[in-house]
């Protein structure tokens, strides 16, 4: 049994054209097409791979990145969707944070109103660092909504933003501010990862996803995923949480790859979905 914290299901409302992404499409080239080759963009095919694959849940993110680059998958169609194909699906709720009050409306109503379990912030998309004090409201909501928050927390591949908005030390001073702030930051920190460990180390509300990376590299010498296997397997293994970020990373490759890794096999069901399974909050 899996959960997948991070899926784009194959349907319009998901895949809006999104040309400050277009960098991914040659770094994620080998993968997506391994992936692609699964489904073809069919919705039938997507749902029967995780019905195959055993998945006891599937997180679909909403955005709202309408002030910097004009585009919004919006709360409604992923509610709708998690609506439409059973509870399989979680929805996390995606606000822009420069609409000030009004995105803190909007989030309190996609959790209380629709339904949806968490925030989404990719805060490259944003133009903003993670400590920006334009998301600390948001962070306050989330406390106050009982609800976590995934925060984009490594490199991006867009070349229209900064790389440094997803430093994971901006992570540390927005949990000083807000211990009780639950997160998963992913994905998992590269070229940072020793950074985001030692914030995770600290932090003991902070959780690393494993999305949109292979997980045979992180076993590759001078990849500079391995200490995520080190700490992953020991200090931190309440905190890693799997996710492909499907389409970039296929989902029966990852699952498989992630059993090729030298984890005890109670460490790996944690990975898979157990942390997962208490960090949203789900029976």
């Amino acid at each position: 049994m899996i959960i997948d914290y991070a899926s784009k299901p194959p349907i319009p409302a998901f895949n809006q054209p999104a040309p400050h992404l277009e960098t991914y499409g040659r770094v994620y080239e080998s993968s997506q097409g391994a992936a692609h080759s699964d489904t073809e963009g069919d919705l039938a095919a997507y749902l029967k791979m995780y019905e195959d694959a055993g998945a006891r849940h599937v997180v679909v993110k909403a955005k709202d990145i309408q002030t910097t680059f004009g585009l919004k998958i919006s709360n409604e169609d992923v509610a709708t969707f998690c609506r439409e194909h059973g509870p399989r699906f979680v929805g996390f709720a995606g606000v822009d944070p420069h609409k000030g009050i009004a995105a803190v409306r909007e989030l309190e109503h996609a959790i209380r109103g629709l339904g949806l379990r968490g925030l989404n912030l990719q805060c490259f998309e944003h133009k903003l660092p993670i400590n920006d004090k334009k998301m600390y409201p948001l962070y306050a909501k989330c406390i106050e909504l009982d609800v976590p928050v995934n925060i984009h927390t490594s490199i991006n591949f867009s070349s229209q933003t900064q790389m440094d908005y997803g430093r994971p030390v901006l992570l540390d001073e927005v949990m000083v501010h807000f211990p009780e702030l639950r997160v998963c930051a992913a994905p998992p920190g590269w070229p940072w990862i020793h950074e985001l460990i030692g914030v995770a180390w600290r932090h003991r509300n902070v959780h690393i996803g494993l999305v949109a990376v292979r997980p045979k590299y992180l076993m590759q010498p001078a990849s500079g995923y391995e200490g995520l296997v080190q700490y992953g397997g020991t200090v931190l293994q309440d905190r890693i949480i799997f996710g492909t970020s499907y389409p970039l990373v296929p989902v029966q490759r990852s699952v498989q790859e992630i059993g090729d890794l030298p984890l005890k096999d109670a460490v790996r069901r944690k990975w898979l979905h157990d942390n997962a399974a208490r960090f949203l909050g789900l029976a």
